[in-house]
């Protein structure tokens, strides 16, 4: 016991001790995270107009508000004769911004962090699954394996980590977070494909993140395939083949026929060797959440990239604007851990509640530290929530026509991070005339009372995807006057926003819930399946409705009733107060405490 608690000791703060600044004659700047032409005036002891008539003789024309780059500030602090210091945060509630640098002698080696990405259909997700496969073949381990967003692998002794990044379109934001976390990327490009839009958009990301980039040519197995094209156009952007005199290191693979991956493993081995990746163990954990969502069995889980000290179970952690003990830490086989160091990708439980992917994590001391820290963060996002007043509809925001924000406020509630993620890519891209959609919150888990007061005060419409709200949430959003709208496929809420800016809603058939229903008691009937005792909580169901079954606010399925009966008579429809018996067409993993909601479509003009 003493032990472990002197082993404890060593792991230091991660919070900088703040120094103390000297004064003298010389005027200091100091440079924070963004930077404006009219902070950086005030902070020189100059004028805004000296300012940007010395940035217009740079050729460069800037208003007080704009954020300027440390190169500029540089430049200009020479000008002004100004020093320059980077600002050293001690509050612990933006730990977020605080940058660890350890001493050198502190660091160890550690795994390098690998982001695969590339165009949809180059075979990047076969070409981790293969990677995978590989690593239990060998007998490391065995076992089901479970999608945490993250793995490793051991090659010739030394560990590799995997972060899979979705390569749709939609999921730009997604794969621009994972190049944040990653030490090299590997473009997949198909042999027989070729350079494609979603490629130079993966390069660009991999380029912002200033990291080096291994080309994994795929399907050289396929006949039509032309690796030698792939190299001529990508050499386009830079990224000139070692065999041709370059830097960049193409490796010739197919995943469906595992060939080449040996070689592909071992480049990224001496990559790291000669990038020298390290950190030091021996502190507090620091690192970034790549995916969360909410279990209905384990509640909240997210998996942690450990970028410095090590996690242990039992550690205090603040993720965003979320806080917990870590209860347990599993990897993608399910196997548990008691501590994950540097690099470690680990599936981990016990925050209170789901944060956001991309979230900075840290761990802190003690519970009540950490507990504040999530409470003022909270507080302070929720202030910058509370800036509208007033609910609007899709079909009614063009009813004012002197409105100059052009904005359409929208609260987003869905069922996983990557789903919330995908969404918040596509709506930042739209900007139609000017008007565009403004994500006011998003959020994983079944819609809440606080999400309707959130959209009312906001301004803004709720969106579900995947989720469903109760009745009592539903009524709510009546009462209130905010329109609710629920979807199950990506594109058609961009879709119908899209139809909105451009105020060219079409009459259209909507689905108007009806009812919602309750199991109650399950019946396995042969040639028949599952027989549900239910009793209708809510509005009447009728025989020929629509149907989801709504297990803890998620939706389980979606179809259309197979039978209706009151006891053994069919009828046409059953009342609020009334008990039933119902069958759903293909499907018969019907529990007891389900949720059936019932719909119709009607005819409704925009």
């Amino acid at each position: 016991m003493a032990k472990k608690a002197a082993k404890k000791e060593v792991r230091k703060s991660n919070i900088p001790v703040k120094k103390e600044v000297k004064t003298g004659d010389d005027k200091v700047y100091i440079i924070k995270a963004e930077n404006t032409v009219l902070d950086i005036a005030q902070g020189f002891g100059i004028s805004n107009a000296v300012l940007i008539k010395k940035l217009m003789q740079y050729g460069m024309m800037a208003s007080v508000n704009q954020t300027l780059d440390r190169e500029t500030i540089e430049l200009l602090a020479l000008d002004f004769n100004v020093k320059v210091e980077d600002e050293v945060i001690t509050d612990a509630t933006r730990y977020d911004e605080i940058e660890i640098v350890d001493d050198p002698k502190d660091l160890v080696k550690r795994p390098p962090i690998i982001t695969i990405m590339g165009h949809v259909d180059h075979g990047k997700t076969t070409l981790l699954d293969a990677i995978r496969k590989a690593r239990v073949v060998e007998g490391e381990a065995g076992g089901i394996t479970q999608h945490i967003g993250a793995y490793q692998v051991n090659w010739n002794g030394d560990k590799i980590t995997f972060i899979d990044t979705p390569g749709h379109a939609a999921f730009t934001e997604m794969r621009a977070r994972g190049a944040k976390v990653t030490d090299i990327c590997i473009l997949v490009v198909a042999a027989d494909d070729g350079v494609m839009p979603q490629t130079v958009e993966a390069l660009e990301h991999a380029k912002a993140a200033k990291v080096p980039i291994i080309v994994a040519v795929n399907k050289v197995d396929k006949p039509t395939a032309n690796p030698e094209n792939v190299m001529n156009e990508l050499s386009n952007y830079d990224l000139l083949p070692e065999a041709w005199g370059g830097k960049t290191p193409y490796v010739m693979v197919s995943a469906l026929k595992r060939q080449g991956l040996d070689e592909l493993l071992d480049v990224i081995l001496l990559l790291s060797e000669i990038e020298e990746y390290k950190a030091n163990p021996n502190r507090l954990a620091k690192g970034t959440i790549i995916e969360a969502s909410l279990d209905k069995s384990r509640g909240p889980v997210a998996t942690f990239i450990v970028e410095t000290g090590t996690l242990k179970v039992g550690d205090i952690v603040v993720a965003g604007n979320t806080y917990g003990k870590v209860r347990t830490m599993t990897d993608d086989l399910k196997r548990r851990y008691e501590e994950a160091g540097p690099a470690s990708p680990v599936e981990v439980t016990g925050l209170n509640t789901v944060p956001q992917a991309g979230d900075i994590f840290m761990a802190f001391s003690d519970e009540k530290t950490a507990r504040q820290i999530a409470a003022t963060r909270e507080a302070r996002d929720r202030e910058n929530e509370r800036k509208f007043t007033k609910a609007k509809s899709l079909d009614s925001m063009f009813s004012n026509l002197e409105d100059t924000e052009k904005v359409l406020n929208i609260v987003l509630k869905g069922d996983v991070q990557g789903s919330i993620e995908a969404l918040k890519g596509m709506l930042a891209k739209i900007d139609i005339d000017g008007f565009h959609a403004n994500l006011v919150r998003a959020g994983v888990g079944a819609i809440s009372e606080s999400d309707v007061t959130l959209a009312k005060a906001s301004d803004a419409i709720l969106i579900g995807f995947n989720v469903r709200p109760n009745a009592a949430v539903r009524s709510l959003a009546e009462n209130e006057g905010v329109e609710l709208r629920l979807y199950n496929v990506v594109y058609r809420i961009i879709e119908d926003i899209e139809k909105a800016l451009k105020g060219m809603l079409e009459p259209t058939f909507e689905e108007v819930v009806t009812g919602q229903i309750e199991v109650r008691e399950t019946f396995k009937v042969s040639k028949i399946g599952t027989i549900a005792g239910c009793y209708v909580t809510d509005g009447y169901v009728a025989k020929d409705a629509l149907v989801r079954v709504v297990r803890d606010g998620i939706v389980v399925y979606e179809g259309k009733l197979a039978s209706l009966k009151r006891f053994k008579d069919d009828v046409k429809e059953v009342r609020k107060g009334f008990e039933c018996g119902l069958s759903v067409e293909d499907f018969n993993d019907i529990k007891v405490g389900d949720i059936i909601e019932a719909s119709k479509l009607e005819e409704v003009e925009a």
